[in-house]
């Protein structure tokens, strides 16, 4: 453990550990919170004024007492909930049944007595064409349409979002070939969950800010926020998170800036040629059916399993692994697993935890593609149990 002066605001030593983790933040000053594990988190301080000289006292008092500084700061991360306006002040809204979680406050209108945006626009379209055209599902089923379905769904929710969007590009867990990253990436651009800039800086944010108040989609806003209703309000976001400020690795290359500029371009091209070869059904289990199932099962991530599972590991957050949400997600279940060690290439860490997603990475490594695959090592893990 060590203090230092953030090269950012020139005068104030913050904590820093370790020096390799450290987070790029778009706000002006952070301090790091979670000290003493692997994964450290950072407050903005973009709290009112009387909160800022509160911290930046303490912070000038480091240099003459560590000790009290250190329980000082343990104050400040139990602050990390608090509401990012005086007049949301966090409150008990009941719980979600049947878990323990208390709602802590109520978000803004989703729906009514706000200006959307064309991505809040977009989003929704997206949403209820899909689930609006899977409708027909009933009156159109063919075995060819069916398996059309199953297979444009593993591939991209399994290749394209779990695989590529989350474990890879999100986390580097493992890398691939250049040729190899981008056809996964496509993949998961055909999942209609958005482009990967957008998805990838959503999940950082996710991470960094993990069931606080400024987590893009935390159930502490209630079940359904944090489901779908999210998707909805893109300017809420921003205010939240302070806009995509954490995708520096994937905005300098051409090939995801292109996916975010012509992002709508790709699945109607899809749905086109599914169009041109099955008919109506190919469309229907195709880009309605398959499309629900991988967005629904990817919002359960965001909403389930954050409520409802068990933790193995202490994270500080509300993370769950939940062995049936495993099996509908390709081993993305297994949250807490994430949570403790993001950085992981494999979430299913016990032998008996079935984990899809992994299986294929570890054939593409057994077969030279995936490399410099991570996993969490003895003394890792050991830091991470709720004994420490």
């Amino acid at each position: 453990m060590a203090l230092m002066t953030s090269p950012l605001t020139k005068s104030k030593p913050c904590l820093f550990l370790p020096f390799t983790h450290a987070k790029k933040l778009g706000s002006p000053t952070a301090i790091l919170l979670n000290h003493g594990r692997y994964n450290p988190k950072f407050l903005p301080l973009t709290t009112n004024k009387c909160k800022k000289e509160k911290i930046s006292s303490l912070l000038d008092a480091s240099n003459k007492n560590y000790s009290s500084t250190k329980k000082a700061l343990q104050v400040v991360a139990d602050a990390d909930n608090a509401p990012l306006s005086e007049a949301d002040e966090p409150r008990n809204l009941g719980k979600i049944f049947p878990s323990d979680l208390v709602v802590r406050r109520r978000t803004r209108q989703v729906f009514w007595g706000r200006k959307w945006n064309s991505s809040d626009i977009a989003n929704a379209v997206i949403v209820l064409s899909s689930h609006f055209l899977s409708l027909f599902a009933p009156f159109y089923f063919t075995w060819p349409a069916f398996w059309v379905n199953i297979g444009l769904g593993s591939v991209t929710g399994l290749l394209g979002i779990t695989l590529s969007f989350h474990r890879n590009l999100s986390h580097g867990s493992f890398k691939l070939p250049k040729w190899l990253e981008y056809f996964f990436a496509y993949c998961g651009v055909q999942a209609l969950q958005r482009d990967p800039i957008f998805w990838v800086s959503t999940h950082r944010h996710h991470h960094q800010f993990c069931d606080s108040e400024r987590d893009p989609h935390s159930p502490t806003e209630g079940f359904w926020f944090s489901h779908i209703n999210w998707l909805f309000d893109n300017n809420y976001i921003t205010e939240k998170c302070g806009g995509p400020n954490n995708v520096g690795d994937l905005e300098k290359q051409p090939f995801y800036k292109f996916m975010q500029n012509t992002y709508f371009l790709h699945p109607i091209a899809l749905g086109v040629l599914l169009y041109a070869v099955g008919g109506f059904p190919f469309l229907v289990w195709g880009m309605g059916v398959r499309t629900v199932l991988v967005l629904h099962i990817t919002w359960l991530v965001n909403s389930v399993s954050h409520l409802w599972g068990k933790q193995a590991w202490n994270t500080g957050d509300l993370s769950r692994n939940n062995w049936w949400l495993a099996l509908l997600t390709f081993g993305e279940g297994w949250h807490n697993n994430h949570h403790a060690f993001e950085y992981s290439a494999r979430h299913g860490l016990e032998w008996w935890q079935i984990d899809m997603t992994w299986y294929v990475i570890r054939f593409l490594q057994a077969i030279g593609l995936a490399t410099d695959v991570k996993l969490p090592s003895e003394v890792q893990k050991q830091r991470m149990t709720f004994d420490n």
